[in-house]
C-alpha cells in the first residue's frame, strides 16, 4: 500500500504491523513502570528494619508513605498539561532524571522529616513519568491491539513491586535498608540515558502541534508497512470532535466532563484498595497471625497475580467492551475481599484468594489506562490520563493514612480488609455509569 496526499496519521498507525519498533517502546515503558513499582513498594519492604533502627513505630511511617503519594499526585497534575504542550518525550526524560536524583537524597536521609521530604520529591518525578509513558504507547499502538500493548507495558509496575520484595530480602540483611533506596536511584538514572537516545516523540502529538512533516514521516517510517514518500501532509481525524480550549479546561467541558468525573472516581477508589494492600499487607498478614516470612510470601502472590490479571485484561479489552471488563474486575475484587476477611485460617486457601484478588484488582486498575487513553483526543490525552492518575493517587493517600489510623486504634486486620469492599463497589458503579454515558454520545467520545 502506498499513501499519497494528506493522510490521517491514525490510519497509518492502525495499518501498521506490530513490529520491533513497538516492542522497543513497550520495553522502555515497562522499565519506567517497573522502577515506579519498585519505588512504591520499597517503603513497605524496608519499614520493619527502618522502624527498628530508628526506634519508631510502624504507624509513624504513615506520613512518609503519604508524602510519596502526594508527590505522585501533584507530579501527574503538573506534568499532564506540560506534556500536551511540550511533548511526551521531553517530560518523560526529565521526570525520570528528577526522581532518580531525588531517590539518591532519600537513600541518605537521616531523620523522619528529611525522609518524608525526599519521598515527596521522588513522588513528583514518578507521578510525571507514568502517565507520559502510557500516553506515548497509546499513541503509537494500532487500535486493534492498543489495550494489550498498554497492559503489557503496565506489567512493569506489579513486577517491579514484586521484584522489590525479592531484591529487598537480599539487600537488607547484607547492606542495610539504604541499599534498597540506592538501587531505586541508580536504575532511573541509567534509564534516563536510554530514553534520551532511543525514545521517539509521539507522531500524533507532532501532527496535532503542526510540526515539520519530515520529522513525522521519519518517525512513522519506522513502523509503517507502506511507503510515505507521496504524503504531502498528515492530519488527525479526531480533531473534528476536539475542543480549542486548553488541555485542562477541556476536561471540564462537554462532552468530556461526565466521563472525566467517572474516571476519577473509579481510579480514586481503585487506588484506595491498591495502596492499602501494597503498603500495609505484610503488617495486616502479621496481624492475622502469620509470620514475617509467610506475610512476605502472601504479599508477593498479590503482585504476581497482578501480572496475569493485567495481561488478561488487555487481551479481553481488545475483544470485548472495555468498560464491562473493568467493572467486572472490580466486582470480583469486592467478592474476594469479603472472602479474605472471613477465611484466613488456612494459608493455602488464603494465598489462593490473594492471588485471585491480584488478578482481578490489577486487571481492573490497569484497564483504566486504556479507558482514559481512548476517551480523550490527542490535544488533551496526556492531561486526561495524568489528571486521572493524579486525582486517583489521593485515594492512595487517603487509604494509607486511614489504614495507619485504624491500626493505631487497634482495629483487627480482617475488619480493615473487609472495609475495602466498599471502594471496590463504588469503582464498579462509576465504570458502569461512564459506559452508559459514553454510549449516549456521538462517535469520537467513547
Amino acid at each position: 500500500m502506498t499513501y499519497s496526499g494528506k493522510v490521517d496519521i491514525q490510519q497509518v498507525i492502525d495499518d501498521s504491523r506490530f513490529s520491533g519498533f513497538h516492542w522497543l517502546l513497550i520495553v522502555l515503558g515497562f522499565l519506567v513502570l517497573a522502577i515506579d513499582g519498585f519505588d512504591t513498594a520499597a517503603m513497605g519492604y524496608i519499614a520493619p528494619t527502618l522502624s527498628a533502627e530508628w526506634g519508631i513505630h510502624k504507624q509513624d511511617l504513615g506520613p512518609v508513605l503519604s508524602a510519596a503519594l502526594l508527590g505522585l499526585s501533584l507530579g501527574a497534575l503538573i506534568a499532564g498539561p506540560v506534556s500536551d504542550r511540550m511533548g511526551r518525550k521531553r517530560v518523560l526524560v526529565f521526570s525520570c532524571l528528577f526522581f532518580g536524583l531525588a531517590s539518591l537524597g532519600t537513600a541518605w536521609a537521616q531523620s523522619l522529616n528529611t525522609l518524608t521530604l525526599w519521598r515527596f520529591l521522588t513522588g513528583l518525578g514518578l507521578g510525571a513519568a507514568m502517565p507520559n509513558a502510557i500516553t506515548l504507547i497509546s499513541e503509537f499502538a494500532p487500535q486493534r491491539c492498543r489495550a494489550m500493548a498498554i497492559n503489557t507495558m503496565y506489567c512493569g509496575f506489579p513486577l517491579g513491586a514484586a521484584g522489590g520484595g525479592a531484591i529487598s530480602s537480599w539487600l537488607i540483611p547484607h547492606h542495610g535498608w539504604r541499599s534498597v533506596l540506592l538501587t531505586g536511584a541508580i536504575a532511573p538514572l541509567v534509564l534516563t540515558l536510554l530514553l534520551a537516545l532511543l525514545l521517539p516523540e509521539s507522531v500524533k502529538f507532532l501532527v496535532q502541534r503542526g510540526k515539520d512533516i519530515m520529522q513525522v514521516r521519519r518517525i512513522a517510517s519506522r513502523f509503517s508497512r507502506s511507503t510515505l514518500e507521496g504524503v504531502t501532509g498528515f492530519f488527525l481525524a479526531e480533531e473534528k470532535v476536539a475542543s480549542k480550549k486548553g488541555s485542562v479546561s477541556q476536561l471540564f467541558s462537554m462532552p468530556w466532563l461526565p466521563g472525566t468525573l467517572m474516571l476519577w472516581v473509579t481510579y480514586f477508589m481503585g487506588l484506595v484498595i491498591y495502596y492499602v494492600l501494597l503498603s500495609w499487607m505484610p503488617t495486616l498478614m502479621q496481624g492475622m497471625g502469620y509470620a514475617l516470612a509467610e506475610s512476605a510470601w502472601l504479599t508477593s502472590l498479590f503482585t504476581f497475580g497482578g501480572t496475569a490479571g493485567i495481561l488478561l485484561a488487555g487481551w479481553m479489552m481488545d475483544r470485548w467492551e472495555a468498560h464491562r471488563v473493568v467493572a467486572g474486575g472490580f466486582i470480583l475484587t469486592m467478592g474476594l475481599i469479603l472472602l479474605l476477611g472471613i477465611e484466613h485460617n488456612h494459608i493455602a486457601l488464603f494465598g489462593g484468594l490473594i492471588f485471585l484478588m491480584g488478578i482481578a484488582m490489577n486487571g481492573a486498575q490497569s484497564g483504566m489506562q486504556t479507558l482514559a487513553a481512548t476517551f480523550y483526543p490527542t490535544e488533551c490525552r496526556a492531561t486526561g490520563i495524568a489528571w486521572m492518575q493524579g486525582i486517583g493517587r489521593f485515594g492512595g493517600v487517603a487509604g494509607t493514612m486511614t489504614s495507619a489510623q485504624l491500626l493505631s486504634m487497634q482495629w483487627q486486620a480482617d475488619s480493615i480488609l473487609m472495609i475495602l469492599s466498599v471502594p471496590a463497589l463504588l469503582a464498579a458503579a462509576a465504570t458502569v455509569y461512564k459506559m452508559l454515558y459514553s454510549r449516549s454520545q456521538e462517535p469520537g467520545v467513547a
